[in-house]
């Protein structure tokens, strides 16, 4: 019997997604981040079903062919990476609620074959402080930094497809608003119904 919820959170980069869900997952034992398939090799300090299920191409095809993935993508023409459906609906069944942390093209796949799964988009406060996060990593010449922002803004547009927002302005809030939906969404009485229908039922007895 199926409780937990599926979760796409999808945002810009630089604006803290990667951060408020593993402060999320990392206080709540009933949420889990989905580990996504790639045929990228590994990179020091990663590990294999944690960082993400390394496989061969060849692999990867195979579980394409047998449509085993919620969504997928092939990035920059190269490797590919995708989401499989069989490791996430087992840890649902289970009762817990599974999040995946999606660019706003994988969440659209997934809620085409889950309309059921809930879409939560993290915003920045603003362009000016999107740029000084990504300025502040140090990592990029300003051409790139520029181009980052660009993709940004585009990806920023698509907010209106999930069906709940949060403004990562004050990271100990946004967090308090992350946990609020997860919460809310238990409380949903379709999923109430399910967990506790014998104590319902008895509540409910003459």
């Amino acid at each position: 019997m199926q409780t937990g919820t599926l979760y796409t959170v999808s945002a810009p980069s630089g604006a803290g997604k990667t951060s408020l869900v593993k402060a999320l997952v990392d206080s709540d034992s009933q949420v889990t981040v989905s580990v996504s398939h790639t045929t990228r090799a590994m990179r020091p300090g990663e590990t294999h079903g944690v960082d993400y299920h390394f496989v061969e191409r060849e692999e990867f095809l195979a579980m394409l062919e047998r449509d085993a993935f919620f969504e997928h993508a092939q990035v920059y023409g190269d490797n590919y990476y995708g989401t499989a459906k069989a490791e996430i609906e087992e840890t649902l069944a289970s009762g817990r609620d599974v999040i995946l942390e999606i660019d706003w093209q994988g969440a659209e796949q997934v809620h085409r074959l889950r309309p059921d799964a809930v879409g939560i988009f993290i915003l920045p406060p603003s362009q000016e402080a999107l740029r000084e996060r990504l300025t502040g990593r140090g990592q990029d010449d300003q051409t790139v930094i520029d181009r980052r922002m660009d993709q940004a803004i585009d990806e920023m547009t698509h907010y209106v497809a999930a069906d709940y927002l949060v403004i990562n302005d004050n990271f100990d809030q946004a967090l308090t608003e992350l946990r609020a939906i997860i919460i809310a969404q238990r409380q949903r009485l379709e999923l109430q119904q399910l967990r506790h229908g014998d104590l319902l039922q008895a509540l409910l007895r003459h």
